[in-house]
């Protein structure tokens, strides 16, 4: 999947309770993320990353600055903790290349399989960052789903899937990501996270172009812009599934990026999903699924 920015689930009093509604826009949110995975894939086969990443936030802060028009202007981009916020703009920066790197480099299914590590590194990081309490039943599922990634690593005594650090880095990147987000939500708003975000890495993606850029044709740069605009769009309906319905009713429904993947992989490229991956995807989601259940229940 492309970076997804960390959703804050409304106050329960601004929570609808529409879980249908809740559910579609939370799949069709997925389903677009993953066809700009697919997009990303197809220009990093023919543009350098750097030129990617920058290109496509270009695009991301249409819809950005829509959402921001509309949900109280300049005013809400205001910082009040720069020194969080630039951390998370680096930490935003990384999870996009590395998402973007290991779309490009590996099969669409296992990238996006490996990334839903990162649920795991929250849940093994929150201790220690954020002072939460992590009972032995969610160290267990966390130990089984690094289980499932080891599996998808495909380790033997000869060789390691080198490739597929790349998407695993991501994940630990953007849980690192995610538990800043946490820790600055309470004083900066979701425009201002998702502007500054973007415009850093709009930044340090330009300066890739003193390495040398590649002119897009009229449809390339259509690419480009459709890509983003679905990137920000997609993670709009996101925040709008959460507040039409329980973040247990809708998160679950997070892990149909899995079945995207493997569908528009195989139909673009021809790639399946091995044995590895199958099972590896199977422990990861499982173990994700009831951290998110525990998580309910506490």
């Amino acid at each position: 999947m492309p970076d997804h920015p960390k959703v804050e689930t409304p106050p329960r009093s601004q929570l609808g309770s529409r879980p249908l509604l809740g559910i579609v826009l939370m799949t069709l949110s997925l389903f677009l993320l993953t066809l700009g995975d697919a997009a990303t894939k197809w220009l990093g086969q023919s543009f350098p990353i750097g030129q990617v990443v920058c290109l496509r936030g270009v695009f991301i802060l249409l819809p950005i600055a829509v959402v921001t028009w509309r949900t109280g202007g300049l005013a809400s981009l205001r910082v009040n903790n720069p020194k969080d916020i630039s951390l998370r703009a680096v930490l935003f920066i990384g999870t996009a290349t590395l998402i973007s790197t290991s779309m490009i480099l590996l099969p669409l299914a296992d990238a996006a399989a490996i990334l839903f590590a990162g649920p795991l590194f929250i849940t093994a990081l929150a201790p220690w960052m954020l002072g939460e309490v992590v009972g032995w039943r969610r160290w267990s599922a966390v130990t089984t789903g690094f289980v499932g990634v080891v599996i998808m690593l495909r380790p033997t005594p000869n060789a390691l899937q080198l490739l597929a650090l790349f998407p695993l880095a991501a994940a630990l990147c953007s849980a690192f990501r995610d538990i800043i987000t946490r820790k600055i939500s309470a004083t900066e708003s979701t425009n201002a996270i998702m502007f500054w975000s973007t415009i850093s890495l709009i930044a340090a993606g330009s300066l890739t172009a003193l390495f040398g850029w590649k002119m897009p044709t009229l449809s390339e740069f259509g690419l480009f812009a459709i890509t983003g605009v679905i990137a920000g769009s997609a993670n709009y309906m996101m925040i709008e599934s959460y507040r039409a319905a329980e973040a247990s009713v809708v998160s679950p429904f997070k892990y149909t990026a899995i079945l995207w993947a493997v569908a528009l992989g195989y139909v673009i490229w021809g790639d399946t999903p091995d044995a590895f991956i199958l099972i590896g995807s199977v422990l990861v989601i499982g173990s994700g699924l009831y951290i998110l259940y525990r998580e309910t229940r506490r």
